[in-house]
């Protein structure tokens, strides 16, 4: 019991891979009792690029703060163990594919009986209807189907599609389902009614991208459907999928000015990204870069214009060029002063011990129970009155099993009969 707000809230968490795990480590955050239900191999992130058997780090980041139970669900037993803790959870978080749920007897309809006001999620690739809803999903498969992988328009070194390297979809949704659930806990506390909740890769992957998948007639006349054209033109004129890219972002022609002031650029020694959104921000990065005359901002400038595209690049070029011959650090220290937002790129390994990131007491201590100390990031959502906290490091393979079963009136001798039969596993 943290004083959290969701403080008392039971969590059973069946899950694999990314969104339910992090749907789960938010709710756990925010004070839930969150139990991870694992089966008898684990669940088999543990063991990507583990070090320590069983104990990756990518693992260990997404399920700090729960328990961890190992049930063996193909099990009658198993499955009759799960029903008999429903009615003192609150909430299930569920990402297998849709309809294995049903087939391990742990389907909303089934479950609701044991505890009519349940909380349930699910997570799917593709949605529940539709005929691309049985399929198989994950991440850089909705990457893909959406569009995204489009939008990120990276290739490899054979000018394949590359992936966006973080796993966006997965993660937004499950920040999506932690706030559904919490919606579905204030509705049940005014009416005493529980509810099904669902999110998919391709829906959640569609919203970040809103812009872009919309219609909205008179903008895509000018913009969208010429887009299309060309790039469908490429491919079926049999050009490879890195000049189709090339195709669609030549068509963006509208972006180009824009782009001189939010992107990137190399410095001398590694690089810088600026965010000048704003008119007062361009021209202090203009005044800072010594080109007070570039006129992207000028009341009569037409950003589609071919002379305003091709005056742009030229731009880019000469922008280029100047930062190449100042210091990350010497730009960053220029471009602050002049309240333009922008920052050095930095890499993910280095920023535990950021001063920054210290003096916000992002990092929080915990003790693994296999591994020792660590440093951990701690709650995305600080609140003042019921405060976020890193309720433990992440389980070790049926940590908490026994305690568990225990706590929610499971006789010790059953749970140890369980045990030697192989339906729970008990670190």
């Amino acid at each position: 019991m943290t004083g959290g707000a969701l403080s008392g809230v039971r969590v059973l968490e069946f899950s694999q891979i990314v969104a339910a795990p992090v749907c789960g480590v938010n709710l756990s955050d925010f004070g839930a009792d969150v139990v991870k239900v694992e089966p008898l191999e684990g669940e088999q992130t543990r063991r990507t690029a583990a070090v320590v058997p069983n104990e990756g780090k990518g693992f260990q980041a997404l399920n700090r703060g729960k328990r961890s139970l190992v049930v063996d669900l193909h099990d009658p037993r198993g499955q009759d163990l799960i029903r008999r803790l429903i009615p003192r959870t609150d909430v299930v978080l569920i990402n297998y594919r849709l309809g294995v749920a049903e087939r391990l007897g742990l389907g909303y309809e089934t479950l609701r009986v044991a505890r009519p006001d349940l909380i349930y999620w699910q997570n799917t690739g593709f949605g529940e209807s539709g005929v691309e809803a049985r399929r198989a999903g994950s991440d850089i498969v909705a990457q893909a189907y959406s569009g995204l992988m489009v939008t990120d328009a990276k290739v490899d070194e054979d000018g394949a599609p590359d992936l966006i390297s973080i796993p966006i979809a997965d993660i937004v949704s499950g920040f999506a389902a932690a706030m559904g659930v919490g919606m579905a806990l204030y509705h049940r506390e005014r009416t005493g009614e529980g509810q099904y909740l669902s999110t998919s890769l391709l829906r959640t992957a569609l919203f970040i991208q809103a812009g872009a998948v919309m219609r909205e007639p008179v903008s895509d006349a000018v913009l969208r459907d010429p887009l299309l054209e060309a790039a469908e033109a490429a491919l079926a004129a049999g050009q490879p999928y890195d000049a189709m890219l090339g195709v669609r972002k030549d068509r963006q022609t509208s972006r180009a000015a824009f782009r001189l002031y939010y992107g990137g650029y190399r410095a001398r020694d590694g690089a810088v990204v600026l965010g000048a959104l704003t008119k007062q921000n361009r021209d202090g990065m203009r005044r800072v870069l010594g080109f007070p005359e570039e006129d992207s901002d000028d009341p009569d400038y037409d950003a589609m214009a071919p002379e305003s595209v091709a005056r742009a690049h030229e731009w880019k070029r000469r922008f280029r060029a100047r930062f190449l011959e100042r210091s990350a650090d010497e730009w960053v220290r220029d471009f602050d002063a002049a309240g333009v937002p922008v920052s050095a790129v930095r890499m993910p390994e280095v920023m535990a011990d950021d001063l920054q990131v210290v003096a916000e007491q992002v990092m929080w201590d915990a003790e693994h129970t296999v591994t020792g100390p660590q440093r951990v990031v701690g709650p995305a959502v600080l609140m003042s009155k019921t405060p976020t906290v890193v309720q433990r490091a992440a389980p070790a393979l049926g940590e908490h099993s026994a305690e568990v079963l225990v706590e929610a009136g499971f006789p010790a001798p059953e749970v140890a009969t369980l045990v030697e039969a192989g339906v729970v596993l008990q670190r």
